[in-house]
């Protein structure tokens, strides 16, 4: 049996293994909050309201500039139906609904707050990849959806990754990238149809999550 002495010390054990554990804990936690300041801090102002922590959506949003694509950068600023930045987010689009586990990217309304969450499966596609996918889910403006909105939002897609492309032929060699492959396909219809959106439209009216959509949405006529 332990004396007075023994029991104080197998106390004084306990309480220093906490501090110590608590210590350690809150040194991590810490950790954590200084590196999340530090890449706010680093945040450029204009994308502080959309993404800011997540460097590789400034990258794209920066790659959008000079393109086609730029409506709809200037749209996730703020130059939209709602008049507020759209926030941007990496996200298992599960979490949403398990239907949507294996779609791209969504765009949200909630409220009077636009949201475009993109499948967390492309967190290291290239810059340009994500550049062509912002550009077609900020069009995406409010709660109706219509074949010509998708139609016209893959087109947009397209031409964006086509336009990359063209200035800087090796992305399209990216192919470990899910993300990448699409938009050589959406690229390659594009070409295909001599730069009409007839190709695009048809794969649009025939896609199988798109079967309930009104032809047409405000907008979009």
């Amino acid at each position: 049996m332990l004396g007075n002495l023994g029991k104080k010390m197998k106390r004084l054990g306990i309480v220093l293994g906490l501090v110590i554990l608590l210590n350690v804990f809150s040194a991590g936690a810490f950790a954590k909050v200084q590196a999340e300041s530090d890449v706010y801090s680093a945040c450029p102002k204009e994308y502080i309201k959309v993404a800011p922590t997540e460097k590789r959506i400034w990258d794209a949003l920066d790659v959008l500039q000079g393109t086609v694509g730029e409506f709809s950068r200037n749209a996730i600023l703020g130059e939209n139906l709602s008049a507020k930045p759209i926030k941007v987010e990496f996200l298992n689009l599960a979490t949403i609904n398990p239907l949507y586990a294996d779609y791209d990217a969504l765009g949200i309304k909630k409220g009077k707050q636009l949201y475009i969450y993109i499948n967390q499966k492309h967190y290291d596609a290239p810059k340009e990849a994500l550049a062509a996918l912002l550009s077609h889910e900020a069009l995406h403006q409010d709660e109706y959806n219509s074949l010509n909105e998708e139609t016209y939002a893959w087109t947009m897609e397209a031409k964006v990754w086509h336009d990359l492309v063209s200035k800087n032929p090796a992305i399209k060699n990216k192919t470990y990238s899910s993300l990448v492959r699409r938009e050589n396909i959406l690229s390659k219809m594009l070409e295909n149809a001599n730069f009409s959106n007839t190709l695009i439209k048809n794969t649009v009216v025939t896609h199988p999550g798109y079967q309930k959509l009104p032809m047409r949405s405000p907008g979009f006529d």
